[in-house]
């Protein structure tokens, strides 16, 4: 990724206040004159009493609820809460939903329930479609010109922006390079042959290659996204995919994509189909693996387990050149059917242009900021964004994007279902592909 411009976001407040003045004498001291400018003080100190005891009529208190599914930022987004509480009167309710949990249903339950949050996280394209009839445009809002501009048609429609962008984020496969280092590793591989090696080595090390999970959403999403991310044209493909005239068991790259996840699966911990997603990162944290496919998302669990562990992201060998993807994980909505939209604008405001607010994003969420008017921390971001920053500058070419969302609800849950079966050895490499396709076609019908 190329550095950017930062620019200063000032905002300013301008307080109008007016006065009125009796003064008027127009050459007439009459006794009419004198009653009527007494009336007319009278007037005004009751208008004036009436405004004051308005003015300090209680308010009612007021809660805006989030709900989001970023567990990593959970704990942080609540001090930011209690923050924004202390500055505004305004409280925040927080409710996290992730890992192991499938946000996405437990988000239409919610609003199925009659439940209706002020702020809810979204995935952009079709991952957004289910909600753009709730989402309040937000295309004026004083943050918005300053989008990175990648981050913005994702969570757009007909020219207005639903959403903010959370943050960048990208993923590779994040490696122990102390680890490398002891099993000999001197070259980042290139090839699967090379990371086949590479493993080998690690193996004879006493060293575990990969740090593997069971999440649906890890396998389904990630580790599918590479074979379609590395299409010539992803969005193009997949569009054929889900028209009917192509599949992925015929196709080629999808195939190879195939012997990728076969070196992974071979070359993981035994315990792979058991490992959630906390546990997985909190043993490679703890040095027990060398490589994981997770991006810089997962810096602050790391942190809180070894901050000194030395880190960086590796491109992913597939066909050509290896890559790494990077893209934008979720936004922040705001429900246009909630109780307080324009409380819930005002909180993502102050998110985006206080200091308070900035330091949280960029610090305490340890985020690759999608606004350029909040300063990324390179201390915050740590070992894994700096090694991705460092490599997108140097191969623009071999930096791809997230291509999942373009598939409808459900899809992704599906192929992530598949991946278990096929980790646990229930199904071959074809009936996998073919279960792919199955997953599309059924929903794509409906």
């Amino acid at each position: 990724m190329k550095k950017r411009s930062i620019f200063a976001l000032t905002l300013a407040t301008a307080l109008i206040a007016s006065g009125c003045s009796s003064n008027n004498n127009n050459g007439g001291n009459s006794t009419d004159g004198e009653n009527a400018n007494a009336k007319a003080n009278n007037t005004a100190a009751a208008n004036n009493s009436a405004t004051t005891e308005t003015t300090n009529a209680p308010k009612e208190p007021v809660t805006i609820k989030v709900f989001q599914f970023k567990v990593e930022i959970a704990a942080a987004l609540a001090k930011m809460a209690e923050a924004y509480e202390a500055e505004t009167g305004v409280k925040v309710e927080i409710e996290t939903h992730g890992g192991g949990e499938d946000y996405s249903a437990l988000l239409k339950a919610e609003l199925a329930a009659g439940e209706e949050p002020e702020i809810i996280t979204s995935s952009g394209w079709a991952g957004f479609d289910p909600y753009v009839d709730r989402a309040v445009d937000l295309s004026n809002e004083p943050w918005a010109k300053d989008l990175v501009e990648a981050s913005r048609a994702q969570i757009s429609r007909d020219g207005k922006l639903l959403g903010m962008p959370m943050t960048l984020e990208a993923y590779g496969l994040t490696y122990n390079k102390d680890l490398f280092a002891k099993a000999g590793i001197t070259t980042l591989p290139q090839t699967l042959d090379e990371l086949e090696a590479a493993c080998k080595k690690l193996q004879e090390a006493g060293i575990i290659p990969f740090a593997l999970t069971n999440e649906w959403w890890s396998l389904g999403i990630h580790t599918f996204n590479i074979a379609n991310a590395t299409q010539a044209d992803p969005a193009a493909f997949i569009d054929e995919i889900k028209a009917g005239t192509k599949t992925f068991k015929d196709d080629a790259l999808t195939k190879q994509w195939v012997r990728l996840v076969d070196i992974m699966f071979a070359n993981g911990q035994k315990a792979a189909l058991t490992t959630d997603y906390n546990t997985q990162v909190a043993e490679f944290a703890a040095g027990k693996y060398a490589m994981i496919q997770h991006g810089n998302w997962i810096q602050g669990m790391v942190d809180e387990v070894n901050p000194e562990l030395n880190l960086g992201m590796m491109p992913v060998p597939l066909e050509g050149a290896p890559n790494v993807f990077t893209g934008v994980p979720s936004n922040w909505v705001v429900n246009n059917k909630s109780a307080h939209p324009d409380e819930a604008k005002a909180f993502l405001n102050w998110m985006a242009t206080s200091e308070t607010g900035k330091k949280f994003v960029a610090t305490d969420f340890k985020f690759i900021p999608s606004i350029t008017s909040i300063p990324a921390d390179p201390a915050a971001i740590g070992k894994i964004a700096a090694d991705f920053a460092t490599f997108s500058q140097e191969h623009p070419d071999q930096v791809k994007g997230w291509q999942w969302d373009r598939f409808p609800d459900g899809i992704t849950q599906q192929f992530g279902a598949a991946m278990q079966e096929y980790m646990g050895k229930r199904i071959k490499s074809d009936e996998l592909l073919g279960k792919f396709d199955k997953a599309v076609a059924d929903i794509v019908k409906k």
